[in-house]
């Protein structure tokens, strides 16, 4: 048996761990479990922070709606898109997913090309 301190959901927990070997049975009349708030409060959970390319994203930053591989771009520099039009493509998970300009314009920049990881929210490429 272990004893090991939890944290769910920002709530903190004293709880006994049976560790079963390898086919091991756990034991027939176990010791019912009972949850026990820890008497000590842990520091607070870190607070997340942004990269730096999703804070860099303007009003014409087309982004990652999710992160993969970049499969394709779908347009060129100085190319005219329409709202909706398909600019590029991210592989995740064996799936291809379409992503679409959310602004029309000219393009202004790349930021990102095929074959390159990307992250949720990383800028592929700005609208003017």
């Amino acid at each position: 048996m272990r004893k090991l301190r939890i944290t769910v959901d920002g709530r903190v927990y004293n709880v006994v761990v049976e560790e079963l070997g390898e086919g091991a049975e756990p034991h027939e009349r176990a010791a019912p479990v009972r949850e026990t708030p820890a008497s000590a409060p842990l520091a607070p959970p870190p607070v997340a922070v942004p990269p730096p390319h999703e804070t860099a994203a303007g009003p014409g930053a087309v982004v990652a709606p999710l992160g993969g591989t970049v499969q394709s771009i779908g347009v060129t520099l100085g190319s005219v898109i329409a709202l909706g039009d398909e600019v590029a493509i991210i592989e995740a998970m064996k799936m291809k997913n379409v992503v679409r300009s959310h602004v029309a314009g000219k393009v202004a920049s790349i930021a990102v090309a095929a074959n390159q990881s990307v992250e949720t929210g990383q800028v592929l490429l700005t609208v003017a």
